[in-house]
């Protein structure tokens, strides 16, 4: 340092020498300025020299100081170490630095005295991190450790400065470069391949597979066809990426693609990321199409070892005009049936007619096959109060069994059949799931992550308008013997009325080829509409929701926070009344329940409610879908609301 402030002496000498000359040649052309630039010059040559005297003080105390904290057997240490080092007190003033550092992390510039944050943002009060800080400096990435130098008087901290940038550089490329297996499957590839004409069939899947084979080989990727249906991609993460960025717009180029009676083609693609190897790769890619495939196709779906994430997934799904899959498990699950002591039966909580029906279906072939059975639910908790006591006045009574009923009965040997909900935490009872060592799933709604996973049988067709349609169609599999009752067909047509709200939504062909059976096997249509008859309380309470509705982006939202009669069954009803009103593509209803707020989502099609309530918690279908959340204010829950109604539409680029 005295050696810089030493080179500044000749330069001031210089400029002192020139002031004199120019002041004694104003004397020869103005006396009187002469003398006023003389007072100014010795005023001048006298505040130079005090500023260079204090200058010379503080540089001979700055490097008194240095030399108090730094020994010269450190200095000699520190000086002839292999890497970047810099020495600061504990309040981060710089203290010392060695020559690497001056020349590799300063380029050669003197910083004694500045601060450690006007060179790295490096937090020195805290312990070192394991591994390290990192910073960026002079378009080198170094990685920063640093401890104290003193541990008895802990009055330094020595930095080191490892300049790893050609180390990151690589490690970067390695990750950006890490293939991805995706697997791409067209989801409706018999349908299309059915009712498109013979000229221009052929024609429908070269241009779906030109559309997969461009947008493929644009992102760098490897793509081979392995089936008539089915291609297996491999791409690089930076492209994949990129996919993700542009939320897999092949969905949309592919969706564009009609056959002869307007039946739109769609994809679903399955991605495996971050694994160790290509083979778990492609083990997760198939993992996260079953998902797209159980969420009702036209979407993707990507697994990493953190969870998956859903992108696309705004068409209907298509609904399989076969019925083979319905009589394979008809089969199975009466061989099951005949192999186990007991079987217990069990929908979701708060039960619906969907859930009740089902159950009730269920239980009916189980009985016929003089096997014990019952029926696990909440006498408290359920939304079904007409069917129940209609059911009980049948003989059914003897039927029902709450959780705690059921639980001392069960044994390695028992059965449980889960009807209408594949989510564990939904179920009724999540002990007797827990203690059942064999169970058996059968539901329609679109597959959720957290989905029953040991089920020896998933049975799970989210293109089904219900679960007691699902079990309509099983129940001719069972044979003659196995036929139901009126009280039975009338209480799973209830469930399918329930699910279609009167067959507007999500009937299909096979909806009403159900309904054509429960008719057959005695289902009177004016009995099962007297089930959906409510009170003179529950319609006030309905409307009271439903004149609170406001409409924001074409949806109606609603919600009361005074407390309602059966709140739990008229906030539906509302949300479903709503969708009446011109204008409004989805509603959604609030409503505090047990501690937190409840929300019940409707569409018409035109907004996939699923998506909205999947991002709360929730989960559902593309028109139906609901969610439950714990330990938060109606107020918040709404804004949460908004915020993700906005997501969807950014999303949409509405």
């Amino acid at each position: 340092m005295k050696k810089h402030i030493a080179m500044l002496t000749p330069a001031l000498i210089f400029l002192f020498l020139l002031c004199v000359l120019m002041t004694g040649a104003t004397y020869f052309y103005n006396v009187r300025l002469f003398y006023i630039e003389l007072v100014l010059l010795l005023a001048s040559l006298g505040l130079v020299i005090l500023c260079m005297k204090r200058s010379q003080k503080y540089t001979h105390e700055l490097l008194n100081h240095m030399g108090e904290l730094l020994s010269d057997t450190q200095r000699g240490v520190l000086t002839s170490f292999p890497l970047p080092v810099l020495v600061t007190d504990m309040e981060g003033q710089i203290v010392w630095y060695n020559d690497l550092f001056r020349d590799g992390v300063l380029s050669g510039t003197d910083v004694y005295d500045n601060n450690l944050a006007q060179i790295a943002n490096i937090d020195h009060s805290a312990d070192c991190p394991e591994k390290g800080v990192n910073i960026v400096r002079a378009g080198k990435e170094y990685t920063v450790y640093f401890s104290n130098a003193a541990k008895e008087e802990e009055r330094l901290k020595v930095f080191y400065f490892v300049d790893d940038t050609v180390v990151k550089k690589l490690a970067h490329e390695y990750h950006i470069t890490r293939p991805s297996i995706a697997i791409i499957l067209i989801d409706n590839y018999e349908e299309l391949q059915q009712n498109a004409k013979e000229n221009e069939r052929s024609q429908i899947f070269a241009e779906i597979e030109t559309v997969i084979e461009k947008y493929f080989t644009a992102n760098k990727a490897f793509i081979c066809k392995t089936d008539r249906d089915r291609f297996v991609a491999i791409v690089e993460k930076q492209y994949l990426d990129e996919m993700v960025k542009r939320r897999f717009d092949i969905l949309d180029s592919v969706r564009v693609i009609n056959a002869s009676d307007n039946m739109t083609a769609t994809l679903s693609i399955g991605v495996g990321i971050g694994a160790k190897d290509l083979t778990e790769s492609e083990q997760m890619a198939r993992q996260a199409l079953d998902m797209c495939l159980g969420r009702g196709g036209d979407q993707a779906s990507v697994r990493s070892k953190d969870g998956y994430e859903f992108f696309g997934g705004v068409s209907k799904g298509v609904e399989k005009r076969t019925k083979v899959k319905a009589r394979i498990v008809a089969s199975a699950l009466q061989e099951l049936i005949e192999s186990h002591d007991n079987v217990v039966v069990m929908g979701h909580q708060f039960a619906d007619m969907d859930s009740l029906g089902s159950a009730v279906g269920i239980y009916r072939v189980v009985k016929s096959m003089g096997k014990q059975v019952c029926i696990c639910i909440d006498p408290k908790r359920h939304l079904v109060a007409s069917l129940m006591s209609r059911l009980m006045e049948n003989g059914y009574g003897y039927a029902f069994k709450s959780p705690e009923e059921v639980l001392p009965n069960i044994t390695p040997d028992t059965l449980l059949i889960v009807v209408d909900t594949h989510i564990k935490h939904f179920v009724q009872s999540y002990d007797v799931y827990e203690a059942c060592k064999t169970v058996v799933v059968i539901d329609h709604h679109r597959k959720t992550v957290d989905h029953i996973d040991n089920a020896v049988i998933f049975y799970h067709e989210p293109y089904a308008s219900s679960a007691s349609e699902m079990i309509a169609e099983m129940l001719p599999y069972f044979g003659e013997k196995r036929r139901i009752s009126r009280i039975e067909a009338e209480a799973l047509l209830a469930g399918i009325m329930l699910d279609t709200k009167n067959f507007i939504m999500r009937a299909g062909v096979r909806t009403f080829e159900a309904v054509a059976y429960l008719r057959r096997m005695g289902a009177d249509t004016v009995e099962v509409r007297k089930l959906f008859s409510t009170s003179m309380e529950e319609y006030m309470s309905r409307t009271k929701i439903i004149a609170s509705a406001k409409i924001y982006r074409k949806c109606a939202i609603a919600g009361v926070q005074e407390p309602l009669e059966h709140v739990k069954l008229v906030a539906p009803q509302a949300a479903d009344e709503l969708l009446n009103i011109i204008g409004v593509d989805a509603s959604f209803t609030l409503f505090e329940f047990d501690g937190g707020v409840s929300i019940s989502a409707r569409s018409m099609g035109a907004i996939n409610v699923q998506v909205i309530m999947e991002q709360l918690g929730g989960g559902g279908h593309q028109t139906m879908a609901a969610t439950q959340m714990k330990g938060i204010s109606f107020e918040d829950a709404r804004e949460k609301l908004l915020g993700v109604i906005d997501r969807f539409y950014e999303t949409r680029g509405q």
